[in-house]
């Protein structure tokens, strides 16, 4: 039977940064904004960010840019083109 492993897989900000392309002062930032989970390790101290929040926040900002995109749309859409009658102002 499979064994379920409650550990979370950490990396540090730097690896955390190259994975979402940016700075570790980034990362830090991204941390006191709550929007990435980490944690103060080990003597000294040290911080660690959970590679799935890395994850969470890339599934975050790929929906956030999806419903820019919606946004966008909707508002160049015109009336006509919306409820089906008059002439259509951008047409593919």
């Amino acid at each position: 039977m499979p064994q379920h492993s409650h550990a979370q897989r950490m990396v540090s900000p730097a690896q955390a940064g190259e994975l979402l392309g940016v700075s570790v002062d980034e990362i830090m930032a991204l941390v006191d904004e709550r929007r990435l989970r980490g944690a103060r390790v080990g003597s000294p101290a040290r911080w660690l960010i959970e590679e799935a929040s890395v994850a969470d926040y890339l599934d975050d900002q790929a929906e956030e840019a999806r419903r820019m995109a919606l946004w966008r749309q909707s508002s160049a859409a015109s009336f006509p083109e919306l409820w089906g009658r008059g002439s259509v102002r951008n047409p593919d």
